[in-house]
């Protein structure tokens, strides 16, 4: 297997099928190849920003996970793009798993969201992510290679940088009940299974959701979350108070309301999560 974006979550699925599987990962640094090397994983020097580097790549893997970001400032993406002419030069991958978002939904004001609903991506982000969906789709098609789409929401894990008991810490505020939305969730171990079994398992062209069996809304998520951690619940704020204090990226997030429906990843992919929602796995 061939990881593209060994993160946090690439490297739990990496570890997951080591030492069954030989995997690979492209990486852009020394630190990374050596973390990666003291795992088992196969470091390979590329970056996704670069195309030549990527020349080594075709042919490598019959199995590929896509887990790498597209760049921040453009409604397309590139690295994407560049990925799969690489993979297309010489004996093209058996199957390609896409980490996509559910951001591509758009503001879907609390409805329940599956996957055959139209997306109307309204964020850079989401824009970016929707194009590289159509470009991995067409990729399938062209080589004969089983993709699938995981559309990712939010990912958490205790150990996770960046997580909630951070922003607890921080005192960084959401929305007052009135303004609050609707946000999903996946915890980070059951995101890498879920890749694990697409990888194996996913049915040819398909898009799936990946998201535990939560409801909440943004600010019931982080008021768990300080009761778990034993902190102080986050200030709640209006939505006009919070374009005064917080950043854009997180009004990104607070501008979007939608409920995910897993259905399909329970029965495609027969994934029984461990952690269905995060009460059981802000702490574990």
């Amino acid at each position: 297997m061939l990881v593209v974006g060994c993160g946090d979550v690439g490297t739990r699925a990496a570890r997951r099928l080591l030492p069954r599987v030989r995997v690979l990962a492209l990486v852009r640094s020394a630190a990374d190849a050596a973390r990666l090397r003291a795992l088992g994983v196969t470091p390979l020097a590329g970056d996704l920003d670069a195309p030549a580097s990527l020349q080594r790549l075709a042919g490598l893997a019959p199995r590929v996970l896509h887990l790498a970001p597209p760049p921040g400032a453009a409604p397309q993406d590139a690295r994407t793009r560049a990925l799969l002419q690489a993979l297309a030069r010489r004996g093209a991958p058996q199957a390609l798993v896409y980490g996509s978002t559910t951001g591509v939904y758009g503001d879907c004001a609390g409805a329940l969201v599956r996957e055959t609903r139209p997306i109307h991506p309204q964020t850079i982000r989401a824009q970016a992510r929707a194009a590289a969906e159509g470009w991995v789709r067409g990729f399938g098609r062209a080589v004969g290679a089983r993709v699938s789409i995981l559309r990712i929401p939010g990912i958490y894990a205790p150990d996770r940088a960046g997580g909630a008991r951070e922003r607890l810490l921080k005192g960084t505020p959401v929305l007052a009940a009135a303004d609050d939305v609707y946000t999903g969730h996946i915890h980070a171990d059951d995101l890498a299974r879920t890749c694990v079994r697409a990888l194996w398992c996913g049915r040819p062209q398909r898009v799936v959701n990946v998201g535990d069996d939560s409801r909440l809304k943004m600010g019931e998520y982080y008021d768990l979350a300080a009761d778990l951690y034993g902190l102080p619940r986050p200030p709640r704020v209006t939505r006009a108070a919070a374009r005064e204090a917080l950043s854009p990226m997180l009004l990104s997030f607070m501008g979007e309301s939608r409920r995910i429906d897993n259905t399909r990843l329970k029965r495609e992919l027969r994934l029984r999560l461990r952690y269905p929602g995060p009460d059981t796995g802000l702490l574990s």
